[in-house]
């Protein structure tokens, strides 16, 4: 795979991750080896691309975890797994969004209409 594929791959596993663990019923049994991915694909980034895109991938990953807690618990393997690669405090719950009707472009957030 080349390297902005690998970006994609990536960015696609997390947020689809974040989408399937929101607060409703979910199937248990796909999540060790979907955020085995996810935390796998987040070491295998370039330092700087983590470093431009963790603010992003903490409120994303933060989200999900607080999503989960409530399933398997404050530390269960997966959350700690989860919890490893984000660099601040957990988002107070999954609704979470600060970055409302924004989007990103060129590492600005642009306002969307």
């Amino acid at each position: 795979m080349g390297f902005n594929r690998d970006i994609y791959d990536f960015a696609a596993k997390a947020g689809s991750l974040e989408g399937y663990v929101f607060p409703k019923e979910m199937e248990t049994s796909y999540l060790p080896a979907w955020i085995g991915h996810v935390v796998q694909g987040y070491h295998m980034l370039p330092e700087e691309v983590r470093q431009e895109c963790q603010d992003l991938l903490n409120g994303t990953i933060g989200r999900a975890i607080q999503s989960l807690i409530p399933v398997l618990g404050e530390n269960h393997e997966l959350v700690n797994q989860l919890k490893s690669i984000i660099t601040c405090e957990l988002p107070l719950s999954p609704y979470e969004f600060d970055r409302k009707n924004t989007i990103s472009h060129e590492g600005k957030d642009i306002p969307t209409p």
